[in-house]
């Protein structure tokens, strides 16, 4: 990349964003939208990664029926950039996962207070594989709703960032589908700023009721980009098996 970005200084803007205001958004809405993190500079030098060598696999989404689009799965040595995200988020976002286990009667997992811990954790449940990835959409292109689960051992937050700049794509916005019990089910449809982070709920969320806490069911997608293409960063937090 043209832009060194290392893992430090990501990680001291991630910690600097507002926290108290991260965890309301999440708390009251289930996920949570962060100010810009990455530059245009560093948004566009990811991008590039793209057509690299740098992945361990390439998912064509129209073969698998998830969609029309590829998405591709980085290999080790992750990039500098999402290495400080993913300990940095975790970090940030683990007391908010015990929190929200704790709402649902303790029946989740609890997670521990660094990345690494949660690593060899999935590490002892066969979970080596990486899994943050990139996600390029062209015209027509779209990501059927679905949920990020690889094996036993899951983080239940991950987070995404839009890459490509807003004039560059039409359409494209991301779409979270909450599967509320007894209830019909409802969308947000979100168009996050260029190198600004949605924070997201990989399965579930706690969700107050008359008579306590209970568990909505979430899945997210891509709506249909109707111009341009769209390339996106995601960071999951655990491996895959």
């Amino acid at each position: 990349m043209t832009t060194i970005t290392t893992a430090s200084s990501v990680a001291e803007r991630i910690d600097a964003l507002d926290w108290h205001d991260l965890r309301r958004q999440l708390d009251e809405h289930g996920f949570a939208s962060t100010a810009q993190i990455l530059d245009q500079a560093e948004c566009a030098d990811l991008a590039e990664l793209f057509d690299t060598d740098r992945f361990r696999s390439t998912i064509d989404m129209a073969r698998h029926r998830f969609g029309d689009g590829r998405y591709r799965y980085f290999d080790h040595p992750l990039p500098e950039v999402v290495l400080g995200a993913r300990a940095s988020f975790y970090a940030q976002l683990a007391p908010i996962a015990n929190a929200w286990s704790d709402r649902l009667s303790g029946d989740n997992p609890t997670f521990p207070d660094t990345h690494e811990q949660l690593l060899e954790r999935c590490r002892a449940a066969g979970q080596t594989r990486p899994t943050p990835l990139m996600l390029r959409y062209r015209e027509g292109d779209w990501n059927a709703l679905h949920q990020d689960l690889y094996g036993d051992v899951y983080f239940p937050f991950q987070a995404l960032t839009v890459l490509s700049d807003p004039s560059d794509y039409s359409g494209g916005e991301f779409v979270l589908l909450e599967q509320r019990p007894r209830a019909q089910s409802r969308a947000h449809v979100l168009r996050p700023a260029q190198g600004a982070f949605v924070i997201f709920p990989t399965r579930e969320r706690p969700h107050r009721g008359k008579n306590g806490y209970h568990r909505v069911g979430l899945r997210h997608g891509v709506s249909t980009v109707t111009r341009g293409s769209r390339t996106a960063l995601g960071v999951i937090f655990h491996d895959a098996a």
